[in-house]
């Protein structure tokens, strides 16, 4: 396009419709000249990003309560779920504090009497975190072996009391897959002689099953 200045001062050779296009580039337009009304329309909760190849792109919307992550330098920001780990979703506890006795001379691991906890998890991800105490254990000869079963099936050794007069603390981190009710039970057995899971004085006996969301 050529502009033509004539000679009364007036200008011609502008054609009517405006520039051209590709003719206006960044030096040209003044700072802060371009607003949010000369935008293009977009869609409503799409946010404005630039690809891998520097040119701008659009981050689509997400869903209510995702957030936006970033895979880096090198990939476009997208809206993903929050992640839920780690929270902790239910607690459920039993606790024996009387002063009854629940002994044994076998060798066989045999379950503790009423020393149970059933729970639910939300969902077949979560994990189930259990803590046990005993608070007052004794044996006669070769120690008290505690164990951890779930539904009637072993899942973990607890250890082993020597002494008399023997508090036991221990915690497990089990992945029972399941989203229906599934209960975790102490089992114990006598190393020799008769062993008491629980003595005939005070004490407390704990049993905690916690729902951790995965």
């Amino acid at each position: 396009m050529s502009i033509t200045i004539n000679g009364d001062g007036s200008i011609s050779g502008i054609s009517v419709g405006g520039l051209p296009d590709d003719i206006v580039d960044a030096g040209t337009l003044a700072d802060n000249a371009v607003g949010l009304a000369q935008m293009a329309g977009g869609t409503d909760g799409n946010i404005i990003t630039y690809d891998t190849s520097g040119n701008p792109a659009v981050v689509a919307t997400g869903s209510d309560g995702q957030i936006l992550t970033s895979a880096g330098a090198d990939a476009v920001p997208a809206f993903e779920a929050a992640p839920g780990g780690g929270k902790v979703l239910q607690v459920v506890n039993w606790t024996l504090t009387d002063s009854s006795a629940i002994s044994s001379s076998s060798a066989t691991y045999i379950a503790a009497s009423g020393v149970e906890v059933a729970i639910t998890p939300a969902a077949t991800s979560s994990k189930i975190l259990i803590l046990f105490m005993v608070g007052n254990s004794y044996s006669l000869a070769g120690g008290t072996i505690y164990a951890l079963y779930r539904d009637g099936v072993a899942v973990a050794d607890i250890g082993k009391t020597y002494t008399t007069d023997s508090p036991i603390a221990w915690h497990y981190l089990h992945s029972p897959s399941v989203d229906v009710s599934t209960t975790y039970q102490i089992y114990f057995k006598s190393a020799s002689g008769t062993t008491y899971f629980k003595n005939n004085a005070p004490g407390t006996v704990s049993l905690t099953a916690m729902e951790i969301g995965a």
